[in-house]
């Protein structure tokens, strides 16, 4: 058996579930490496995606027997961007990590600037998470519903006035709030911003003005266009979409494409958990107060303009009476400690699929190097330099492999000289060779095989890490999560491969060999529209490999020459 021609069944396989694995992604399929498009599918049929219109009605299915559940009667407007009108102002509010626009038609959140994230690919501009315009669509919408026919309560499309005076936070909080009033009722939306976070609270009073017990809705709503984020890259893979989490089914992702062929398949009535919209780094995620059965959808508004939405009961107000609605916004990174903290669940919008379990270690190691070092390259450096530590075991035993295996290459070729294409008796004396040199011909991967996962879960902590986004190492490099502007680590991670292909055996078949040869070429090409980061761990982990590939080599080297004496 040869090495050699074991490792390249290796590559070949793995080069074959990549490209599966991408031919899947490219087809609206989940990730087998990312994540799943649901952590745990629910049992209930997919629900066709209505056809376009400008009034989508709740599914009838929402109804149920408790009473705290919205009923089936109820619609929810559709058009999400109605035509400008002499009663739509925007209102510009800023903090020292927002600069935000609603509009007081329906008292949307229209746009979102994160004044401390800067635009891809432009430094002197800020980081643009929602927006309205002809050519991006991405908005955080409410309403309140319920209204006997012919009347309509105030919903995104109603127009509202700003109440509150106060446009730029100056303490530690700043309400931004506005009224509407319709078919007697009033609904007062009031915004808390706070300082330094990305967490808005949001209160729905509903006031009944009217002479009858009314029973009304409140709905959330996020409305996207199915556009891939601007600094998308070709050669990876993120997902762009909504997502929504209970503690009965965990974390659940929604593709676009299976909304458009009625194939979303989610949780659709739950008393916690929230709905969000995903992309790259950041996320937007409206968190309904935890106890309070809504119900959860997902729909096509119109061609390529897409909404997940949560609908939960107000109860019954009384003539004169009213009531209170608590929500959270989440508009900004995916920043995991902070999210954690805002609901159960919501710092999953980082999705590592099944390799979760390795990857948030990693992260939570990661974070602690950094809060030591302070600086993400060099805490890329020093945990890729920690886990190979750790492995050192197993890599020794690799490397001590295929250092035996290096040393009788010369009479494994002797062998297939002798014995041509006898394959049978071949076999039989590279065995018997095996047997009296002690050596393993499937050492040298096995203890690889163990760390796969490791490494491919660093890989998608690394990827997905917003902190990389901005961060600078050293020298040129200004930005972990683009590409090296030099090309500089993409040429040191390929001199690297050529140079640990160089300390193994060489293949006896000049086919093989050649294979091997251009892996370096293939890999480092790839590896130069990837971003920085994840280059420079893969550079940090040949250099490391080397070193120890040497190390055991030279010992092994000794050991045959004490022997010898």
């Amino acid at each position: 058996m040869d090495i050699r021609r074991t490792v390249l069944w290796m590559i070949f396989s793995l080069s074959l579930l990549l490209l599966w694995n991408n031919w899947q992604v490219h087809n609206g399929k989940p990730s087998l490496f990312g994540a799943s498009s649901s952590a745990t599918q629910t049992a209930e049929a997919p629900q066709a995606a209505p056809a376009p219109a400008a009034d989508p009605s709740v599914p009838s299915g929402t109804a149920t027997a408790s009473s705290s559940a919205p009923s089936g009667t109820e619609t929810v407007p559709g058009s999400s961007t109605p035509a400008p009108s002499a009663t739509s102002q925007k209102v510009n509010i800023k903090t020292d990590v927002y600069d935000l626009t609603f509009d007081t038609m329906g008292a949307q959140l229209v746009k979102a600037e994160l004044v401390k994230y800067t635009a891809p690919g432009n430094k002197d501009q800020p980081m643009i998470l929602l927006d309205n315009t002809a050519n991006y669509t991405y908005l955080a919408q409410t309403g309140v519903i319920g209204a006997p026919n012919g009347q309509s309560y105030p919903n995104h499309l109603t127009p509202f006035s700003l109440v509150s005076s106060e446009t730029s936070l100056t303490g530690d909080s700043l309400d931004v709030v506005f009224e509407a009033q319709a078919d007697g009722v009033k609904v007062v939306k009031t915004f808390t911003l706070h300082k330094g976070s990305y967490d808005i609270d949001v209160k729905h009073d509903i006031y009944n003005l009217g002479t009858q017990a009314i029973t009304p809705s409140l709905y959330l709503q996020l409305v996207r266009d199915g556009n891939d984020p601007s600094d998308s890259s070709s050669f990876y893979s993120t997902f762009t979409g909504p997502a929504l989490y209970s503690a009965e089914d965990k974390f659940q992702k929604v593709s676009f494409s299976d909304i458009d062929k009625g194939k979303a398949s989610y949780t659709k009535q739950a008393d916690n958990g929230w709905i969000g919209m995903v992309q790259h780094y950041f996320a937007s995620a409206w968190v309904p107060a935890q106890g309070t059965v809504r119900h959860n959808e997902t729909l096509r508004l119109s061609d390529n303009l897409y909404a997940i939405r949560s609908i939960e009961s107000a109860g019954t107000i009384e003539p004169g009476q009213n009531t209170s609605v608590a929500a959270n916004l989440w508009v900004g990174p995916q920043d995991q400690k902070a999210m954690a903290e805002v609901a159960p669940g919501l710092d999953l919008v980082v999705d590592y699929g099944w390799l979760t379990i390795i990857a948030k270690p990693l992260f939570k190691i990661m974070t602690w190097l950094h809060a030591i070092l302070g600086n993400w390259g060099w805490t890329i450096v020093a945990l890729t330099l920690l886990i190979k530590l750790v492995f050192y075991p197993l890599s020794a035993a690799s490397y001590r492999s295929m250092a035996k295996m290096k040393q009788v290459t010369p009479r494994l070729q002797a062998l297939r000289e002798k014995f041509g294409d006898d394959k049978a008796k071949l076999n039989a004396a590279m065995m018997e060779m095996y047997r009296t040199e002690k050596i393993n011909p499937l050492g040298g991967c096995l203890p690889m095989v163990v760390q796969i996962p490791v490494f491919i879960s660093l890989y998608w902590v690394l990827l997905g890490s917003v902190e990389m986004r901005g961060a600078p190492w050293i020298l040129w490099i200004q930005d972990l999560s683009v590409r090296d502007p030099w090309f500089i680590l993409p040429a040191v991670m390929m001199a690297t491969m050529f140079l640990q292909i160089k300390l193994n055996p060489t293949p006896p078949d000049p086919t093989q060999a050649k294979i091997m040869m251009i892996m370096p070429l293939v890999f480092g090409g790839m590896m130069f529209f990837f971003p920085a980061g994840l280059v420079l761990y893969w550079c940090v982990n040949n250099a490391v490999s080397i070193a120890q590939q040497r190390y055991i080599m030279y010992k092994l080297d000794k050991e045959t020459a004490a022997a010898k004496r």
